[in-house]
């Protein structure tokens, strides 16, 4: 059962449905960074934020689906605030940068909280993993900022062939600037900011360079390794240790 969703994100008053939601959220993710994710159980957040067991449960299924919660916060506050970005830029650089310094900005008051948690994501088993089915929301939505940012370039001719391709490989990118940011201790994240930088830098030279049609290969072997062998983006090779399929 996926986690509720009482009412459209369009800016209107919240109802007291959404109110509630957003109560337990806020409280659980308050106790995750004071006890840890795994020392939080569903009933100190319910009693913490004053609802019953139940109408936790009511909005979201267990931890897991709290995390979810989150992952679509950071998505939704990370989608205002590149609105300023990408009406601004037109240099691909330009947006990339920008797009990858605002996520740093929207993250880092969860810095600490993201670290405690990062061993549970980092199970590819675990719907907290940015992989998991359970993840595909917030990871589409992320992928759609990068279509975004590409679609805008106003000097980058971006190949049909590769319209899909590029957005997710862009994101892949993203997640390795992420995973660097749990454990960057610098003053500011100071060298996380330099690190956005310098991948749009880097990206944006690919991408420039994949418009030429005897490179556009290598962008495809690149994706298709990700794609083939990257828990929760895998679509062509089966998981040996998957319990056989039965029935259409």
């Amino acid at each position: 059962m996926p986690a509720k969703n009482d009412g459209p994100d369009d800016g209107s008053t919240p109802t007291k449905s959404e109110q509630t939601r957003a109560l337990i959220l806020e409280t659980a993710m308050r106790l995750f960074q004071e006890h840890g994710y795994d020392k939080t159980t569903m009933r100190a957040i319910a009693k913490e934020a004053g609802v019953s067991v139940g109408n936790a449960y009511y909005y979201f299924e267990g931890k897991e689906h709290l995390i979810q919660g989150f992952y679509d916060r950071i998505a939704a506050e990370h989608q205002v605030a590149i609105r300023e970005v990408l009406e601004r830029e037109t240099d691909l650089e330009a947006r990339l940068a920008g797009v990858l310094r605002r996520w740093l900005d929207i993250a880092a008051p969860y810095h600490e909280f993201a670290v405690q948690f990062f061993k549970n994501a980092a199970d590819p088993d675990s719907p907290l993993s940015p992989f998991s089915p359970e993840s595909e929301h917030a990871r589409e939505e992320a992928i759609s900022v990068h279509r975004e940012v590409l679609a805008g370039a106003a000097k980058t001719r971006m190949p049909e062939e590769l319209r899909d391709i590029l957005p997710e490989l862009m994101w892949l990118a993203q997640m390795g600037l992420v995973l660097y940011w749990v454990y960057d201790r610098t003053e500011g994240r100071e060298r996380s900011y330099r690190l956005a930088d310098r991948g749009a830098r880097l990206i944006a030279r690919g991408v420039a360079l994949a418009r030429f049609r005897v490179l556009r290969p290598l962008v495809r072997e690149v994706h298709e390794l990700f794609t083939d062998f990257l828990p929760g983006m895998t679509r062509a090779v089966p998981d040996p240790a998957a319990p056989p399929r039965t029935g259409p």
